[in-house]
């Protein structure tokens, strides 16, 4: 069923890249014309494929069914979208008759209301790992560490740390710069833990889960700044670069954090207007920047900045500065530089993701030497081609955010489910609370399985493309895990004392940080999809 439903995907994919194509390539205007197209192939193709990897051979029994219950929740809703674009393109949806039948039949069979109750039960009743996946020994080892460091350290800190808007507490930052967390994508030879020889992202991604489950702001989030950064420097930072930051990036010192949204130009990176202007000996830097995650609390930004100032260049104009300043506590910062410049930020207030801070950041011809750009004079010109190396490391990562969110409010959701008693029975013995289960754990197990399969391909060269589906489709669904795991719970899930409160507004904030879902749609998975088609690589 899903291999046929994959089939008449490509068939409409096919047919989409002829209508935006011109002269063999895709025409941006014709691609502006097909945006909500686009967008649903998108969210189809990142369906089908967590549904394949979920229905892989070699699942346990409990993994199999749950892989056949995702698949029984997306292929009706893969096949409306189908119909949907093949009426809007003119095709004719007539071949996509023949799949009416059979998706009904699995949807009766695997995501029916009996079926789904079953399962909801046996996944509150087991003992073991949902979505389970292939570790290596030393990627195991450092997955419970962190599991057992996330429940006893971070966890009791973590709604203090929320509800007070405090930023991350050196109590936490001390030990997890102990046990190297700042250093898991940082070749050994550097001072990490990543092998000199490739990388090992599925170990990256389980100790993220681990840590986000007990808060996704205060220990999972402290990981993608320096994974970004390192793998912006690995790619095309000088030797001399790489031995000087490196090391002290692996032990936490400075922190770091990546600035390169602006106030009018979210995701759109080729049309940042950042300035750094030639003066002796470095640069001068005017502008504004926004959403610059811990600015206050780290020493060392990546800063994308416009170093060219033939604005028609866009993205070729762009270079990364690294940016040096004091470590500041709270919420509002100034740092003046003895020559004159400044820096200024201010965090934004928002509703969840509270610990780490996003500021506004403004720079007053703040001086940043020659040293600090990222590649030297060969560097110049290459900011956004090494921001997208950096960042397909923290899509990646981000999957493993989402996952460790879902863990957490799947497990609340159980153990409430089995405390709470409603009209004389616990809630967990109710049809309707079993169905939820049993959907909540079905998605979280399909987009872990996804997750951990990208991070293995990205380990083997490939797997760019699909690092920014696994995001989309893992903080989406963490969106929807977490929805339902507050429900369960009732008034108190609206309470902030409930830690499912938490899981849910923080969840929110998933779909939109490391590429809003709508740009990952169509500007990296729609747009891949459509340029396969094109070239017969599909």
């Amino acid at each position: 069923m899903i291999a046929a439903l994959d089939a008449a995907l490509a068939r409409v994919v096919r047919g989409v890249a002829e209508a935006c194509a011109r002269e063999g390539r895709l025409d941006a205007a014709a691609l502006d014309a097909h945006q909500a197209v686009t967008y649903d192939l998108a969210l189809s193709y990142a369906d089908l494929l967590a549904a394949r990897e979920a229905m892989a051979e070699g699942r346990s029994t409990l993994d199999a069914s749950l892989g056949r219950a995702f698949a029984a929740e997306v292929a009706p809703a893969v096949l409306t979208r189908l119909e949907g674009i093949y009426l809007a393109t003119g095709l004719s949806p007539e071949p996509l008759d023949a799949l009416a039948a059979p998706v009904r039949a699995l949807r009766r069979e695997a995501g029916g209301a009996e079926a789904l109750a079953a399962l909801g039960r046996a996944v509150s009743e087991a003992a073991g790992e949902l979505g389970d996946v292939p570790l290596d020994e030393h990627s195991l080892i450092a997955r419970d560490a962190f599991r057992r460091f996330a429940a006893d350290v971070v966890a009791p800190l973590a709604e203090e740390i929320h509800r007070r808007d405090l930023t991350v507490p050196e109590t936490l930052l001390e030990p997890m710069r102990e046990m190297g967390v700042f250093g898991l994508s940082i070749p050994e030879r550097f001072g990490g833990s990543a092998p000199d020889a490739g990388e090992n992202t599925p170990m990256m991604i389980a100790v993220t889960e681990a840590l986000s489950e007990a808060s996704l702001a205060a220990a999972g989030s402290l990981i993608t700044r320096p994974e970004i950064l390192t793998r912006a420097l690995m790619a095309g930072g000088t030797e001399g670069q790489k031995a000087h930051w490196l090391p002290r990036i692996a032990v936490g010192d400075p922190l770091c954090a990546i600035a390169i949204t602006e106030p009018d130009h979210g995701s759109d990176v080729a049309g940042l207007t950042l300035r750094g202007t030639r003066t002796e000996g470095g640069w001068l830097v005017n502008g504004a920047k926004t959403w610059c995650t811990f600015a206050g609390k780290a020493g060392l930004l990546m800063v994308v900045t416009r170093t060219d100032p033939d604005r028609s260049l866009g993205h070729r104009g762009l270079s990364l500065l690294l940016v040096e300043k004091p470590s500041f506590e709270g919420h509002e910062f100034t740092f003046a530089q003895p020559g004159g410049g400044t820096l200024r930020g201010r965090a934004i207030p928002t509703v969840g993701y509270r610990g780490m801070h996003s500021f506004d950041l403004a720079f007053e011809d703040f001086f940043v030497p020659d040293a600090n750009v990222v590649g030297g004079e060969a560097g110049l010109g290459r900011g956004f081609y090494l921001t997208m190396a950096g960042m397909t490391g923290g899509r990646i990562q981000t999957a493993g955010r989402a996952l460790g969110v879902m863990r957490a409010a799947l497990k609340a959701a159980i153990a409430y489910a089995g405390d709470r008693k409603v009209f004389g029975a616990p809630l967990g013995d109710y049809q309707l609370t079993q169905v939820k289960i049993a959907q909540m754990a079905a998605r979280f197990a399909a987009c872990r399985g996804l997750a951990y399969a990208v991070g293995r391909a990205l380990d083997e060269g490939g797997g760019r493309m699909e690092a920014s589906l696994a995001k989309l489709i893992a903080c989406r669904s963490a969106e929807m895990v977490t929805r339902e795991a507050l429900q369960i719970h009732g008034g108190m899930g609206y309470a902030e004392e409930s830690a499912v409160s938490r899981y849910w507004i923080d969840a929110r904030v998933l779909s939109i940080f490391e590429g809003a879902e709508e740009t990952l749609a169509l500007k990296v998975i729609g747009r891949g999809l459509l340029e396969q088609a094109l070239t017969g690589n599909a």
